[in-house]
């Protein structure tokens, strides 16, 4: 199968792609041509069959032309470039040729001015319109010249009207071809369109069907696999592409396949084709109404099914989830101010001050979820936009430390000292970094020492993408924790709400980014956005 569409354009109008045939048979008729004036000049001059006015000129121009007409005839196949100027220069040594045959010969036969219709009709087919009128004017010139230079200067009888007549049926002749010439052309042109319509339609088909997520399979009575697309070679376990024996691939199939030709039952049951793929499950029908021959297998990832059915399920938790964090609002305001009011009382004992400064740090901690929930629920759209990541990196960590004192702590910005282009919307990349500086502060710090925390912009090689990292160095996290930690209200903290990094991930998942935990040699945690690179033309100098 194509890797990829190769979707062809109408090849526009050219000269050189006019047909070898019709070059052919032009030059045939040529050689004819040029036969018929050498036998009728010879044959005057050997047997005296007809007089000749001017043996000597019209026996040399006879020989000439037939030598040229077939010297054309043999090199047909070369006249690729520049067909436009071979063919004139053919019509104006036909014309030629046949103005001196007529003008040697005393009372020539009408019958050789008829050559010269077949010459004007192929110059009207094969040159554009304007040359191919010349040549039927010169033509009918060099008729009209021939003959009133024999009735004036060599006092001949020969016949003007006649001549005049042969000259107004080079130009009919000349005008119907180039009619019927065009709507060749225009016919041949519309075909070659839907040609190759087809041909970018087939493959546009073929490459859907190879980049399907459901396998597919054409198997003939034989049960020998004839095609399959890259799905179904991967549910099959990656075999090898010489192996086409369906019951040696996957022997399973194999059965269920033997089973629906014999009693036309299918087997819904999922099942496993080949060790560590998923499972699947196999639909069977006939190629053709009228093939009982061959099979096509359809194999359905019963994994994209439950992804897409969780998908749904936690789009409509998360709306319910909004609805229900709606509703809490209201109580928990109620509780925080009565606590609040609680607290000013002057007749409260140690133990009940402490019952309140709990009910509050509760609350603060509901309060937490439900913002975050109702954040999640109603984020808006990213706007991306091409970022120097150096720069922002610097600005960011100068206004968080304007903005909250950090003491001990030390935040610092790391560049590599150029720009590090990158696509995103700066005001969730905001978001994103902000919460993981917070949660590094807070959980990135050794006992009795200081945070120190490091906000990295850097490519990730010469020409790879761009990554920008928040780095501590503190304890880490555990393997077993870090497997978990973006899962929605996972958390290790007493009045931590598990949704911070869940957010996080979702929002550089909405900027095309992706957010993974690192573990840092030595001891420490990374948390590394990998960006998209805007396009070239966005770039900055």
């Amino acid at each position: 199968m194509a890797t990829a569409i190769d979707v062809r354009t109408r090849p526009q109008p050219a000269l050189s792609d006019i047909g070898r045939r019709e070059l052919y048979f032009f030059n045939l008729f040529r050689v004819f041509q040029a036969i018929v004036i050498a036998c009728l000049v010879f044959s005057a001059v050997l047997l005296g069959w007809t007089p000749l006015d001017h043996p000597l000129f019209g026996s040399t121009s006879a020989a000439i032309y037939l030598i040229l007409a077939l010297h054309a005839l043999l090199q047909t196949r070369q006249w690729r470039h520049d067909v436009i100027l071979k063919v004139a220069a053919a019509l104006g040594l036909d014309i030629a040729a046949t103005t001196i045959a007529m003008f040697s010969l005393a009372n020539p036969p009408t019958a050789i001015a008829m050559l010269l219709l077949v010459n004007v009709g192929a110059g009207a087919l094969l040159l554009p319109p304007r040359l191919a009128g010349l040549f039927a004017a010169l033509a009918a010139l060099g008729v009209l010249g021939q003959c009133l230079y024999g009735r004036v200067i060599e006092h001949e009888d020969r016949n003007l009207v006649e001549a005049g007549l042969y000259g107004l049926s080079y130009f009919a002749t000349a005008t119907l071809c180039f009619v019927l010439g065009k709507q060749m052309r225009e016919t041949e042109a519309l075909a070659e369109q839907r040609g190759i319509d087809l041909a970018n339609l087939a493959q546009i088909n073929e490459l859907i069907i190879r980049r399907m997520k459901t396998g597919v399979l054409v198997v003939d009575d034989a049960n020998r696999v004839h095609r399959w697309n890259e799905s179904a070679w991967a549910l099959m376990g990656n075999p090898n592409p010489g192996q086409r024996d369906l019951g040696s691939i996957a022997p399973e199939l194999s059965r269920r396949l033997y089973h629906w030709r014999t009693t036309g039952r299918i087997d819904n049951t999922a099942v496993t084709l080949a060790e560590g793929v998923p499972e699947v499950i196999p639909r069977f029908t006939r190629l053709a109404s009228n093939d009982d021959n061959n099979v096509l297998i359809f194999l359905d990832d019963t994994s994209l099914v439950s992804r897409r059915a969780e998908e749904l399920t936690l789009s409509s938790l998360g709306r319910l989830s909004a609805s229900i964090a709606h509703e809490i609002r209201n109580p928990l305001a109620a509780i925080s101010y009565s606590a609040q009011l609680l607290a000013e009382s002057e007749e409260l004992s140690e133990a009940d001050k402490r019952m309140v400064e709990i009910i509050n740090n509760h609350c603060s901690r509901v309060n937490e979820i439900v913002e975050n929930i109702l954040q999640l629920s109603r984020r808006e759209r990213s706007r991306p936009e091409s970022l120097d990541l150096s720069q922002w990196a610097i600005h960011f960590v100068e206004e968080y430390k304007a903005g909250n004192d950090l003491g001990q702590d030390q935040l610092r910005a790391v560049t590599q000292g150029r720009r590090v282009e990158a696509l995103a919307d700066p005001q969730q990349l905001q978001q994103v970094v902000w919460n993981l500086v917070q949660n590094a502060l807070r959980y990135g710090r050794l006992p009795g020492e200081p945070a120190r925390v490091s906000v990295v912009a850097r490519l990730a090689t010469d020409k790879g993408p761009p990554l920008l990292e928040v780095v501590d160095r503190g304890p880490g996290i555990p393997a077993k924790v870090a497997a978990q930690i973006f899962e929605p209200f996972f958390t290790t903290h007493e009045y931590g709400t598990g949704l911070g990094l869940y957010l996080a991930r979702t929002m550089c998942e909405a900027n095309q980014a992706t957010l993974e935990y690192v573990p840092v040699a030595g001891g420490g945690s990374c948390f590394r956005i990998t960006l998209p690179a805007p396009p070239i033309a966005a770039r900055g100098p």
